[in-house]
């Protein structure tokens, strides 16, 4: 079975990791309901221009995923689910002592609590229509730790852990639950930050990249949105029935140190 007619709701998926699955989706066929906190008039028109691209239906649905009505509403909006793809999430850096209670809060609620709210309103969509895969956009750090990052830390470990649990009670149906774990990933707002880090330390791109960014990443080389969505159209697939509650590492080797 293809994704074609599918609908696939994909969350934080304005930019970035997301929206590189969301057009990977949309390329094999799938209908498609990008998510941000925003609302704007480009946040509609991408949308629309994926529905453009590739023929599918495509709208945005407004939805802020720190407020748990609104990670449920979601799923009603896009007017069914087959494919859920747990994307939205942020990141705050600071010494365990010094951590913002404020920070720990949002992104537990971003991060994890989230995913949990749109899982638990996806699931009886997916078992009324008889088909469902859930893929949640983990993390390396949902498999080891760096300093200063305690809260994306708890919070990717809590969605590998969710992962099994909602592979567990969906086990004997045709429901398969799975997490990606990026490493670094080339998205904008990478992009955005290797300027200044080449200023700040005197170094060529390709320095930067190397020595500053990949210093745990293996192949010293970013893996890119549409590794991502490959990845994630793998899990939708046939050929993944049976693989469910489990990680695929997409980090260079990262995670083999």
């Amino acid at each position: 079975m293809s994704v074609a007619g599918k609908t696939a709701i994909i969350t934080g998926s304005n930019s970035g990791i997301g929206l590189g699955v969301a057009r990977e989706l949309a390329k094999a066929g799938a209908n498609i309901t990008l998510n941000s906190f925003t609302d704007s008039e480009e946040d509609h028109t991408l949308a629309a221009s994926l529905a453009s691209e590739f023929g599918v239906t495509a709208n945005y649905v407004r939805a802020d995923m720190s407020n748990p009505d609104d990670c449920r509403a979601l799923i009603e909006a896009a007017g069914g689910c087959d494919i859920l793809i747990n994307n939205a999430g942020i990141q705050h850096v600071a010494s365990i002592p010094d951590f913002a209670v404020e920070k720990w809060d949002a992104i537990i609620a971003i991060n994890l609590s989230s995913a949990f709210h749109t899982t638990a309103a996806a699931l009886p969509v997916m078992r009324e229509r008889g088909w469902g895969r859930v893929v949640n956009i983990a993390s390396a750090h949902g498999l080891t730790a760096s300093p200063f990052k305690s809260a994306y830390v708890a919070a990717k470990h809590g969605i590998v852990g969710l992962t099994k649990v909602t592979a567990l009670e969906t086990a004997e149906e045709p429901i398969t639950a799975n997490a990606i774990c990026p490493g670094y990933v080339l998205t904008p707002l990478v992009e955005a930050q290797i300027p200044d880090t080449m200023k700040e330390y005197g170094l060529s791109r390709e320095e930067v990249i190397r020595d500053v960014i990949m210093t745990r990443q293996p192949s010293k080389s970013f893996a890119t949105v549409e590794q991502l969505g490959g990845t994630t159209l793998y899990l939708c697939s046939d050929a993944a029935a049976q693989v469910t509650g489990t990680t695929i590492s997409v980090d260079g080797g990262w995670t083999a140190l």
